[in-house]
């Protein structure tokens, strides 16, 4: 076998360990976590389901690319609670240090696709990107309508966070938008969302 199989091979193996990182949110109907492996799959089915919805037109091979990619650094710096101001402040000095240790793994040319497709997906630049990150908001966001607010209650989330959290599915897709305030209110009044 060649140099390239053998680390393509061990790189395959070790982003197995993404199914080990465990998220706030549950899977629905289960008091089970979800780990980011489910997140990514969820993530890139509602991207290619709701790409019609994009305000921009977007490559959607692309933007898939870079739902399965965003996450992996979380198998050495874990995942963040999106609401968790502490665990914030380092999140990106740990996330590039996991990048370049596990990204490093490939060869040379696909640790340089992978890399920029990590780099693309944060940066929120491109149409492309914006599109995945508001994909990536609504993720969560319906996961919490599912189970009666769940991290939400937790992190005592008000109103106000969740909105500016999800304006990345305002700016990308708007037509989604009414769908967000809508629940929002329906679940505030429920009260699933702090304050």
């Amino acid at each position: 076998m060649t140099d390239r199989i053998i680390k393509q091979i061990e790189f395959i193996k070790e982003i197995d360990k993404m199914k080990n990182i465990l998220r706030m949110t549950l899977v629905s109907e289960s008091e089970r976590r979800e780990n980011d492996a489910e997140h990514s799959w969820h993530l890139a089915m509602m991207a290619m389901l709701l790409e019609e919805y994009s305000d921009k037109p977007v490559n959607i091979s692309h933007v898939l690319k870079m739902t399965l990619v965003h996450d992996l650094v979380e198998i050495y710096a874990g995942d963040t609670f999106a609401y968790d101001i502490e665990g914030n402040k380092d999140k990106e000095e740990r996330e590039n240090k996991a990048a370049e240790k596990l990204f490093s793994m490939l060869p040379d040319d696909q640790k340089d696709l992978i890399m920029s497709l990590w780099k693309e997906f944060d940066a929120l630049e491109t149409d492309d990107s914006l599109f995945a990150n508001a994909m990536d908001r609504f993720q969560p966001f319906l996961s919490n309508v599912m189970t009666s607010g769940h991290t939400w209650k937790i992190g005592k989330v008000t109103k106000e966070k969740i909105l500016s959290r999800m304006d990345p599915i305002r700016i990308a897709t708007p037509a989604l938008w009414p769908y967000i305030l809508d629940t929002v209110e329906q679940l505030h009044q429920k009260g699933y969302i702090y304050k």
